[in-house]
């Protein structure tokens, strides 16, 4: 198999997705879309935080680049606001910067920890921004406020954060998974070790609150419910291998409607399951570089991920010659992502 980045005829778009324009100078570390535009946003090694206008057209998709912020270091994290208005961008500058990207407006400081900001999310329900960092804390910011809300100390470096509100997951160094109730914010919920062996790489949320997904660098996936008499629903499962080459599971997204979920890992795939039925809807093609992040759109008519190298073979795996990034956008049809029940079952429930 050829390494990474060495075969000049790598092909990063097997799936022949629709390519977004002038993408980022260094890999992408996160995608999330606007919860009312076709708006996208990507943050990037490049310390730039980007913005795209994305138009259907007939069959396809095009973007447009609108704006640009920049950090003072490479930024890992981004959310919108959920009206639409505003996105937050955090990383290793240690600080969020709040961007009004509909006014026009100048971004703005609005947290702030003592490490590189790993996580953030947007609570609409409470009206404020939670971040998740290196420093082994979690703060809530009212951004009206120079200082948080509340800092909670966590067992460990922040690595993934989903909330579904009132549940956030959040996942820190040593596989520790820690279950917030947010009615009840300051208090853990719930401690759990991860069901996985390996180290945690991303977190969902269930749509419906009941549990979670976790995802680890081992090529596996784990589904947990929180509820102790749903014990028996909980299961693992492995993917993003190939023989015995065994890559990291990078990006777990729910579809907004139809709650089936896709994952994208360092072997350059992405693919569509439904929990429910234990099934994988649809495997797609492996792009020539790993996938590092990915986003549904608010409607899941559009699920974007980045093609770019994410380091997971070391430096000497870096080739500046070939190292491009991409931003691809793929139109899932309806068999993809809509969840069916196994074949031989009834469909009584």
């Amino acid at each position: 198999m050829a390494a990474f980045g060495n075969a000049p005829a790598a092909n990063t778009n097997p799936n022949k997705s629709f390519e977004v324009s002038q993408p980022p100078t260094d890999s992408v570390s996160s995608l999330c879309f606007s919860p009312k535009a076709n708006l996208l946003i990507a943050t990037s090694w490049d310390n730039q935080v980007r913005c795209w206008e994305i138009s259907r057209n007939g069959t396809g998709v095009a973007s447009m680049p609108k704006a640009s912020i920049s950090h003072d270091q490479p930024v890992l994290c981004s959310a919108w606001k959920d009206d639409g208005t505003t996105v937050f961008s955090g990383g290793c500058d240690k600080q969020v910067k709040m961007w009004p990207l509909l006014s026009g407006g100048q971004p703005v400081t609005v947290a702030m920890h003592d490490a590189p900001i790993k996580e953030l999310a947007w609570i609409p329900e409470m009206n404020l921004l939670v971040t998740g960092s290196w420093d082994k804390t979690m703060k809530y910011w009212d951004t009206r406020q120079a200082n948080p809300v509340h800092t909670q100390q966590l067992p460990d470096r922040c690595y993934a954060l989903s909330v579904r509100h009132p549940l956030m997951v959040v996942g820190t160094a040593d596989r520790n998974l820690i279950v917030f109730n947010l009615q009840n914010p300051q208090a853990e919920f719930k401690r759990i070790p991860s069901p996985l062996k390996y180290q945690t790489r991303c977190v969902a949320a269930f749509p419906d609150q009941q549990g979670f997904l976790v995802g680890s660098i081992e090529g596996r996936v784990g589904v947990h419910h929180l509820d102790d008499s749903q014990q028996n629903k909980n299961f693992t499962f492995k993917c993003h291998r190939d023989g015995n080459e065994i890559y990291s599971v990078n990006s777990l997204n729910f579809h907004p409607i139809h709650h089936t979920f896709a994952t994208a890992g360092s072997d350059g795939a992405f693919n569509f399951w439904d929990k429910d039925s234990k099934q994988r809807l649809k495997a797609m093609s492996r792009c020539s570089q790993p996938i590092p992040c990915s986003a549904f759109s608010n409607d899941g008519s559009i699920y974007a991920y980045s093609v770019c190298y994410d380091w997971s073979k070391g430096a000497e795996n870096h080739n500046p010659a070939t190292a491009k990034s991409y931003i691809y956008m793929h139109l899932p049809q309806e068999s993809e992502v809509k969840g069916k029940p196994r074949v031989g079952t009834s469909g009584r429930k």
